[in-house]
């Protein structure tokens, strides 16, 4: 098994759920994003890993536009040097526009994440030696007026089925990369992990979320998680 294999599967697993109230838009950039991400994945993401940094799910402006994981367009055009056409999601938000790398807002959890990835480790090869960044949930959900939708505010008859595909997928992706350590970037994705991965030989853990919405994290999130990623044994500076 590799990871397009683990993307495939999981593709046709999502492909068979469906999501009601306040749910009424679905995107999937693993399909209309497929081409940057295969990239992304083919470039960086080869085994074996030393940690892998796990997030929740796409943002509108992130990896819903780019099909990178926490895919600030300026970080994933100019720090990891991927271009590759975008398609459409089934049903685009009229407020949720996709344009690709085309772009021009910010995602600032990507930008903050990514910022200091590319200041700690100066090349994406020098970060992807030892780390993988993902996602748990590759789906972005929304309501009609364009608000997030966050997997874990789903109904539970929707949740259970995604989240259950999702662990599978995880736990394929991890059994193949063979880290040491999965650390949740927020504490939804260190619940999931330690869910999917029960039994494995890893330690899992999280750091906080660079998101605007955290506060803590507009304090100096560099300086966290730095910090967090060493209380865990993982020591962030390049070897």
């Amino acid at each position: 098994m590799n990871l397009r294999t683990i993307t495939d599967t999981l593709v046709s697993e999502l492909d068979a759920l469906s999501f009601g109230a306040p749910v009424t838009h679905v995107y999937n950039p693993l399909v209309y994003a497929r081409r940057p991400y295969l990239r992304y994945l083919e470039r960086y993401a080869r085994p074996p890993k030393e940690a892998v940094l796990l997030g929740m799910n796409p943002g509108p402006w992130g990896m819903a536009q780019t099909g990178v994981p926490f895919g600030e367009v300026e970080a994933v055009k100019g720090f990891l040097k991927i271009e590759a056409e975008v398609g459409q999601p089934d049903r685009p938000h009229p407020k949720r526009p996709v344009l690709g790398l085309g772009c021009t807002r910010r995602e600032v959890s990507g930008k903050r994440l990514w910022g200091w990835i590319e200041r700690v480790f100066e090349r994406p090869e020098r970060f992807f030696a030892r780390f993988a960044l993902l996602n748990y949930c590759p789906l972005l959900f929304l309501e009609e007026s364009g608000r997030n939708v966050t997997p874990n505010t789903l109904a539970v008859a929707d949740r259970k089925p995604l989240l259950k595909a999702c662990d599978r997928a995880l736990r394929a992706t991890v059994e193949l990369l063979q880290p040491r350590h999965v650390v949740g970037i927020g504490r939804f994705a260190e619940a999931r992990a330690r869910a999917a991965l029960e039994g494995l030989d890893l330690t899992v853990g999280s750091v906080t979320h660079p998101s605007p919405a955290n506060p803590r994290a507009n304090r100096g999130w560099e300086p966290i998680v730095t910090e967090e990623l060493r209380a865990l044994g993982i020591d962030p500076a390049p070897h």
